[in-house]
């Protein structure tokens, strides 16, 4: 059943929109027999939303299945974008962190999917809209968080350093760090600001992983199937979201301040697992890079 209009409206348009984009695909992933990743709370957030509400949350509902450039190709890249990085989250409190932020957090909810071990902490960063339309989802799905759960409302494009240190944060203990799927909509100067932050806030045996497109799309990869059916059968348009202006190489100035920085694409993770999407003509994925990060001793993935 859809939620209050008033609480969709944060879903509804914009960059926020496509959290819902990334759940279904996630809601999709979460039955496939393959599967690389599993939310079975994603489907939850499609049906609540009315601009979702018809969207597939099953792979029974994709007619053309893997060839579907969007929930397909595009689906599945999701499901292993988010598989890299549990596994980075995974591999980071296995090695004593505590202590968790997800930056643009969305419809994420590792809170309460993984496994965490006690004394774990996570804060959840974004809009106070798309926070408000999460809790009253989670809330009827009667969801109980497997970590403490500390949701957290403010812009990122904002000062948000002293709202988290007032939320409990401690900057003496290593964090990890995870910015999935939002640096590519931030401004430039928004990411300067964000990377300098997490840098100073990051005591020794901190980590962090996050998404850029390391150059501009050519206009044949902007004509590409994945971006016209986003655009054509959900109104999203993600060209039009994506920061096209230059971008600051924040892999070069993390590791001018001293971290480890390691960035990968994402077909190395295709091979790794032996699923995913691959590479094709004009590819929309292409320029996509994920990178991780430490700082101390601690070693990248």
């Amino acid at each position: 059943m859809p939620v209050a209009a008033g609480l969709t409206a944060g879903v509804a348009v914009g960059v926020a929109r496509t959290a819902l984009l990334v759940a279904a695909a996630r809601a999709i992933e979460t039955h496939r027999p393959d599967a690389l990743a599993t939310d079975p709370l994603a489907e939850h957030f499609v049906r609540a939303a009315p601009a979702s509400a018809d969207w597939p949350v099953h792979p029974d509902q994709v007619p053309l299945g893997a060839a579907d450039p969007l929930w397909g190709r595009l689906g599945r890249y999701f499901g292993l974008r988010t598989r890299a990085l549990d596994d980075h989250l995974l591999d980071s409190v296995r090695t004593g962190v505590r202590q968790v932020v997800i930056l643009g957090a969305g419809l994420d909810t590792r809170a309460f999917r993984l496994g965490w071990p006690p004394g774990c902490t996570v804060h959840e960063i974004d809009t106070g809209e798309v926070l408000a339309f999460k809790q009253e989802v989670l809330d009827r799905a009667g969801a109980a968080p497997v970590a403490v759960r500390r949701p957290l409302a403010v812009d990122l494009r904002d000062d948000w350093e002293q709202a988290l240190l007032d939320s409990g944060f401690s900057p003496t203990a290593p964090t990890a760090w995870l910015a999935e799927g939002l640096l590519l909509y931030l401004p430039a100067g928004a990411e300067r600001r964000l990377v300098a932050t997490v840098d100073r806030l990051s005591a020794a045996g901190s980590t962090l992983a996050y998404e850029i497109k390391e150059v501009a799309e050519s206009p044949g990869v902007r004509a590409n199937p994945v971006y016209a059916a986003a655009r054509e059968r959900l109104g999203i348009d993600l060209l039009s979201l994506f920061d096209t202006r230059p971008r600051p190489d924040s892999a070069g100035e993390l590791a001018r301040r001293g971290w480890t920085v390691e960035v990968r694409r994402p077909y190395d993770f295709t091979v790794l697992h032996g699923r995913g999407p691959l590479p094709e003509p004009d590819d929309a994925l292409a320029v996509n890079r994920w990178v991780f990060a430490s700082t101390g001793s601690r070693p990248v993935r």
